[in-house]
Formats: structure tokens, sequence, C-alpha cells
């Protein structure tokens, strides 16, 4: 059994109400990204190559990005929520030996909204967690307006947060520039989002005051585990390149140990997109016990089955892992961790 933990698609409806949004440049932009992959949204398209993996291969599924908060004002990115939780569930229902569960969508303006969303989707659609992003509206996720929305998923016990990330071209890679050039925003800009969401919620005592909680990185928990020495020694030095009057910088949550300890608490996938050392050194850094069978679907050059198939490939070359560990990644992790 392969369980895919982190793989997008649109449902019809949400897609037909997504490309009837005519006010948003970001929804136009994500127009004309889906229209060049079809299998977001052809089930016929999705169903062929995911053939190719056996008949016990199944996809936890949720929304492709952008966040729902870029796409209009909240009356409307609620109901777009509303849309895309049905028709996930819709889904898995129709066919639950394609896809083992979806992960719902939220709009975190309202945070009170999201989280009765949340609710919805957990008690009467069975989400078996819930999609969010590294930013909101360019603002960081470790603010405490948003800590109730961690606890009302934490407390659920079974449940987990997905990790997206979503900076766009509007990210310059250099302050004397516009706009961030080459897609830099994409190939690193992700990357360095999703890090820089980990260490936020590390230092804001995440993991210290909801020890329950359940967090799924994409791309394996992206440069955190490349840059350990930083992160570990590196951060045990926290204030001692920081100036005096500038001391509330790194003034966060008081925590009980080392800072690299948390990060270790977070659940992250293997899609990197066929780069098998960089998946080893994820799996070294957070477990074979933290690590779920990830690939990104279906955002390859082949529109579809090349990120499984790489992934596969990697974990199934990859000498560290034992007969077990590939079994736990594929999906007794996953299993254990939702109640599957």
């Amino acid at each position: 059994m392969k369980i895919d933990a982190f793989c997008h698609l649109l449902p019809r409806a949400y897609a037909d109400r997504l490309f009837a949004i005519d006010d948003s440049p970001v929804a136009r932009n994500i127009q004309k990204r889906v229209s060049g992959v079809p299998a977001l949204v052809d089930m016929d398209v999705r169903f062929g190559f995911m053939d190719e993996f056996g008949s016990d291969y199944r996809q936890i599924i949720n929304t492709a990005a952008p966040p729902l908060e870029d796409l209009g004002p909240v009356e409307r990115t609620t109901e777009l929520a509303r849309i895309a939780n049905d028709g996930m569930a819709e889904l898995v229902a129709d066919h639950p030996d394609r896809f083992a569960g979806f992960c719902a969508a939220v709009s975190l303006d309202d945070v009170e909204a999201a989280i009765a969303e949340a609710e919805r989707a957990f008690d009467q659609l069975g989400a078996v967690g819930v999609q969010i992003y590294t930013h909101h509206h360019g603002g960081p996720m470790d603010q405490e307006r948003f800590f109730p929305f961690y606890e009302a998923v934490a407390k659920r016990g079974d449940k987990m947060i997905q990790v997206h990330p979503c900076r766009d071209s509007s990210w310059p890679d250099y302050k004397t520039e516009e706009r961030s050039k080459f897609e830099m925003w994409w190939t690193l800009g992700w990357e360095y989002d999703l890090a820089a969401f980990m260490s936020r919620l590390v230092f804001a005592g995440i993991f210290e005051r909801l020890p329950d909680i359940k967090i799924l990185m994409h791309h394996g928990g992206a440069m955190i585990p490349h840059f350990a020495g930083r992160v570990g020694p590196g951060w045990d030095q926290l204030g001692a390149r920081t100036p005096e009057n500038q001391r509330e910088d790194i003034t966060g949550y008081p925590l009980t140990k080392r800072p690299i300890e948390y990060f270790k608490k977070f659940y992250v996938d293997t899609a990197y997109f066929g780069a098998g050392d960089a998946m080893r050194t994820a799996i070294k850094f957070f477990g074979v016990d933290r690590t779920l069978f990830g690939s990104d679907t279906p955002f390859d050059p082949e529109k579809g089955p090349g990120y499984t198939r790489s992934t596969i490939a990697n974990l199934e070359e990859m000498e560290i892992l034992t007969d077990d560990d590939r079994e736990a990644i594929y999906h007794g992790n996953v299993t254990g961790l939702l109640g599957l």
C-alpha cells in the first residue's frame, strides 16, 4: 500500500467557480496554470496515470495553490472553501479506491469562520486535516490571532495541518528590484518560506503550547535539514549576533529545549522531485517515523505521474532504509497519524 499524503486537485465545481473570477490577478494566473495541467480537474486523466502505480496506490488530496485569501473578499473566499471541501469530500466518497482522504481548504481572513469550516469538514465531510499556507497576505503565521485555529486542530488528535508555500513574483530577489526573476520566487523562495514558517512557529512556542499538534511540512522540511549545523549549534547561540537595541527581535516564547529539537517535531513529506540525496538528508534529520510518502502530484513535467515515479524510485534505492522503514513511510506512518 502506498498512500500519497500530499497531492493537489481542483474539484469540478470549485474549478468552475475559480474560472469565473475576473477581478483578481492571482485568479487569472492560476487559471492559466490549471489549463496546462488537466489532471487537476479531469479525473479520467488522473486515474489513467494513477493506474501506473497499481491498485494499492491512493492519494490524500488538497486544493492547489494559491491561498484562498488571495482570491478576493472574505465572503467569496469563505464560499470557495465550502465549495472546495464539498467537492473533495464527494470525490473521496465516490472513489475510495483512489483517494484515502482529503485536507480541507480554509480562508484565514476570518479565523473564527476558518475554525468553523475546518470543524464542518472534519465532522460532516470526513476530512483528515486542513491545508494552510506559509503566509497570510504576506504576513507571518506566528501571529497570536492564528493560535485559536492551531489549537482547534490540535485538540482533534487525529487531524493534521498541511503547510504549503505561497510566494509569488512580487517578492523581489533583491531590495533594489521590484520583482523576482527567473522564477526564483518558486525555485528558491518557496523553500525559504517553508523554513521561515517552521522557524517562526518554533520560536513562538507552538510545540510547547500545543504538544499534540501534527504539522506536515511540504518538500521535506525545505531548507531546515540541509542547514542542520546552523539550526543546531548555530541557533544554540541565539543572541550572539544581535545588538542590544534589537533584543526584541530575539524574544519569543520561553523554550525548554534546544531549538533544533522542536524542528524535529514537524512531519515532512518526500516531495523532492527526484532529488534522492536531498530526501536522504531529510529522512536522517527528521527520522523515518516523521516522514510521509508525498509526491506533489500532478505538477511534474509530465503533468501527472513523474514525481510519484521518481519519489518511489528514490525510496526503493535508498540504502539507509529497511523494508520496514519503507512500509512505514509509504503508509504506516500516515495511517497511524490520522487513524485511517
